[in-house]
């Protein structure tokens, strides 16, 4: 492909961008509450005639699909045997091509009733109902997402622990490697692709390290608008599990897929600047202003009780306990690790909250919109943050969840959370999750097998 090919849609002639690039189909992302992607592949004629005449539909039950792949059914029994047509509306800015796969491009969707009012079950909208709330106060959210993950060898066995896989030296890593710039070469040929990928998908990546866990990896996003960076981190989860795989490995996002190693967060970086684009979160001379302490005081509060939007799967709460690499509160502090909530160094331009609790394994538009209508709620409601923690502060009094049980309880009785997301949503997502937590408790484990099957 020449280099002066924008390979990035422009927005400007979608049939003349499609032409350019030789696309042949379209692949129609709608991403469900779990941020699986759903849809359809489209040819591109049919894609364009779909601008025109909008009949592009997907059965409504795509948002009450569990984990496993089963339907989680509805709340109303005659709308779940009905499961009426949604429609399926591109947001053509997201058009992008699909890396590897010469001839092909990716789009993400919104869905909508036919009466074209948004289906406020979807992710997207839920994150895009939150940013229309900073609008009418005139301010506009800045995020930055930082995403880690596993590479893992290749298993069929879910009752077999998982392994490193083999790196370029023919061995696989069997200790730590923090940080380790030889330990990173090892993947150099995973990760030339995946950077070649993402470069042609336009996502906006900054820096990759090797973090604490055996074959771990973080990549960081740049700042910008959260709803195109929640896309993004979708995006590069694909990628990131085609370019593994081409690689022979797997590449994984569960928030602690390996007991012994560290657990895949996926840290998210806020700030809160006026249509000028000056910060509000910082006050006069260095400090902070009095909207970015009561933005705290509301993650501080609301955080514990919106759990399931950062900690989605029965696996999250094995990364959040004391002592294992993830914050399991919500006390706050300046470049304190061990705090849940961190305010980064810099200056006051740079001034934000990053919310360490988020799993790899959330959904990105769900927990940034959890993290902005907690905060919003705060500034609303003036709520203190408490005094700022110094040392160790693993050894806090947690006061978050500790169960999937216990969360999606708490979360079922946000009823501010709940006015501003929605019932629609609410009631959906409970319904996935509940269903979900249902399945796993029928599951014996190897645990029991191992531990109980001759002792009890």
């Amino acid at each position: 492909m020449p280099d002066n090919l924008n390979t990035s849609f422009a927005g400007a002639d979608t049939q003349s961008w499609l032409k350019t690039h030789a696309i042949a189909e379209v692949e129609c992302f709608v991403p469900d509450v779990n941020g699986v992607l759903r849809g359809k592949t489209l040819p591109v004629a049919k894609f364009l005639k779909s601008l025109d005449d909008r009949a592009l539909y997907l059965p409504s039950s795509a948002f009450l699909v569990a984990i496993d792949g089963r339907y989680s059914g509805s709340i109303d029994e005659n709308f779940a045997y009905q499961d009426p047509d949604m429609r399926m509306v591109p947001d053509l800015p997201t058009l992008c091509l699909a890396p590897g796969n010469p001839g092909k491009a990716y789009v993400f969707c919104d869905a909508f009733h036919m009466d074209d009012r948004p289906w406020m079950a979807s992710p997207r909208h839920v994150l895009r109902a939150v940013l229309d709330l900073y609008r009418q106060r005139g301010w506009r959210a800045v995020m930055a997402p930082e995403l880690e993950f596993y590479l893992i060898a290749p298993n069929p066995d879910p009752d077999r622990p998982l392994t490193a896989p083999v790196g370029s030296n023919g061995r696989p890593e069997s200790v730590q490697h923090p940080y380790d710039m030889q330990a990173l070469e090892e993947f150099e040929p995973m990760m030339r692709r995946l950077y070649e990928h993402a470069a042609l998908a336009g996502l906006p990546l900054d820096t990759l390290i090797h973090e604490s866990g055996t074959a771990q990896l973080e990549i960081n996003f740049l700042h910008g608008e959260p709803l195109a960076l929640a896309d993004k981190v979708l995006l590069f989860k694909r990628l990131a599990r085609q370019a593994a795989q081409a690689s022979g490995m797997h590449a994984t996002f569960m928030a602690k897929p390996i007991a012994a190693q560290a657990g895949s967060s996926m840290h998210l970086h806020m700030s809160v600047v006026d249509e000028n684009g000056q910060t509000l979160f910082a006050g006069k001379g260095d400090g902070d202003s009095e909207m970015f302490a009561q933005f705290i005081g509301g993650l501080q509060k609301y955080i514990p009780e919106i759990m399931p939007l950062f900690a989605p799967n029965v696996n999250s709460y094995r990364r959040i306990r004391p002592g294992h690499s993830a914050p399991a509160n919500i006390e706050w502090s300046h470049d304190n690790r061990s705090c849940g909530l961190r305010v980064p160094m810099g200056g006051p331009a740079a001034r934000r909250i990053e919310n360490r609790l988020p799993g790899a394994d959330a959904n990105p538009y769900l927990a940034m919109a959890g993290s902005l209508i907690a905060g919003y709620l705060g500034v609303e409601e003036k709520l203190a943050r408490s005094e700022e923690a110094f040392g160790n502060a693993y050894k806090s009094k947690s006061t978050l969840p500790k169960t999937m049980e216990e969360a999606l309880d708490r979360f079922a009785g946000c009823e501010p959370v709940r006015a501003l997301l929605g019932e629609d949503f609410f009631q959906t997502y409970l319904r996935v999750k509940s269903v979900e937590l249902d399945l796993f408790q029928s599951v014996v484990t190897s645990w029991e097998r191992d531990h109980l099957l001759l002792k009890v």
